[in-house]
C-alpha cells in the first residue's frame, strides 16, 4: 500500500477552492482509525459522541478531557498519515483561557491530536482565537450543538427559518473571523448550509446539513450499523451492518463451545514424546469428556 500524505489546513482549503470533497468519519480506538486510514478518508474526529457510542452515556456532557486523551492517543496509533480532529469536551472552553489552553495542551502533547473542534458561535470566538494565536488549528461547530442540546430543546432542525438562518450565518463568519480553519455544519438545512458554504472562505464538513457543503462527517457506528439498539436517521446512509455480522459470529461461538464442536483437534497444541509420562507416571492418563 502506498504510503499516505495527510492533510493540513492549507490543503483542505485548497480543496474547497477546487471543489474536491473533504471527507470525515469518527474514530475512538486504533482498530477503528486503522480501518478508516487504509480505506482513505481525509480526517479523523475523535469526537465526544464516542460518550454515546463507545461509553454508554446518553449524550456527549459526561465525556471529560481524559476520556478524549485516551481515545485521541489510541487514535493516534492507530493513523500515523491522516489528520486527526479531537473534540474539546463540554464546558472546557467557557471559563478562564488558562484552563482552556491546558485543556488544549493536553489532547494535543498527550493525546497526538492535529487540531481541536469546538462548538459555538461569537461567544467562543474569542477562546477560538487564543487557541489559534498558541499555534492550534481549530475546527468550529455550529447548527445542532449537542453539548448544547438541554438549551437548544432537543435534536431539531436548524436554519428552518430567517432568523434561525441569520443567527447560523453571523456564527459561522464569527468562527471565521476568530481564525477557524473549518466549519461542521450538523442538522442545519441544505439551502442555509449551501448559503453558509458560498459566503466563507474556510471549508464547510456537513452532517445532515445537505449536499452543498464542502465535505461530509459521519459517526462510524453509524456507517457501519455497528452497535446494539442502532437507530436509524434520515442524514445517515449505512454502508455495512457490521453488528448483525459481529452478532452472528459471537452467537456461532457460543452456540460451538456449548456444543463441544469448538475447539477441534487443530485448535490445540501436542506436547512432546514422554512429558505425560515425566509429569504423571507410565499410567495412562484418562481425558475428560
Amino acid at each position: 500500500m502506498a504510503v499516505k500524505h495527510p492533510l493540513n489546513i492549507v490543503k483542505m482549503k485548497k480543496m474547497k477552492q477546487e471543489g474536491n470533497p473533504i471527507t470525515m468519519i469518527t474514530a475512538y480506538d486504533y482498530p477503528s482509525a486503522k480501518l478508516a486510514e487504509e480505506a482513505g478518508i481525509d480526517v479523523l474526529l475523535v469526537g465526544d459522541s464516542l460518550g454515546n457510542v463507545v461509553l454508554g452515556y446518553d449524550s456527549t456532557i459526561p465525556v471529560t478531557t481524559d476520556d478524549i486523551v485516551y481515545h485521541t492517543r489510541a487514535v493516534a496509533r492507530g493513523a500515523q498519515h491522516t489528520f486527526i480532529v479531537a473534540d474539546l469536551p463540554f464546558m472546557t472552553y467557557h471559563g478562564s483561557i488558562d484552563e482552556t489552553l491546558k485543556t488544549v495542551r493536553r489532547i494535543m502533547q498527550e493525546g497526538g491530536a492535529h487540531a481541536v473542534k469546538m462548538e459555538g458561535g461569537p461567544e467562543i470566538a474569542p477562546a477560538v482565537r487564543r487557541i489559534v494565536e498558541a499555534g492550534v488549528p481549530v475546527l468550529g461547530h455550529i447548527g445542532l450543538t449537542p453539548q448544547s442540546v438541554n438549551q437548544i430543546g432537543g435534536y431539531r432542525i436548524q436554519g428552518k427559518d430567517e432568523r434561525d438562518a441569520r443567527r447560523l450565518l453571523e456564527e459561522a463568519k464569527a468562527l471565521e473571523s476568530a481564525g477557524v480553519f473549518g466549519i461542521v455544519l450538523e442538522l442545519v438545512t441544505e439551502e442555509v448550509a449551501a448559503a453558509i458554504t458560498e459566503k466563507i472562505s474556510v471549508p464547510t464538513i456537513g452532517i445532515g446539513a445537505g449536499r452543498k457543503v464542502d465535505g461530509q462527517v459521519l459517526v462510524f457506528h453509524d456507517v457501519l450499523k455497528y452497535g446494539s439498539d442502532y437507530r436509524e436517521k434520515r442524514f445517515v446512509k449505512t454502508y455495512a451492518d457490521i453488528g448483525a455480522e459481529i452478532r452472528t459470529g459471537i452467537s456461532q461461538y457460543v452456540s460451538e463451545v456449548k456444543g463441544k464442536a469448538f475447539p477441534e483437534e487443530k485448535h490445540g497444541f501436542a506436547a512432546e514424546d514422554g512429558v505425560i509420562e515425566q509429569l504423571y507416571g507410565k499410567g495412562k492418563v484418562e481425558s475428560r469428556s
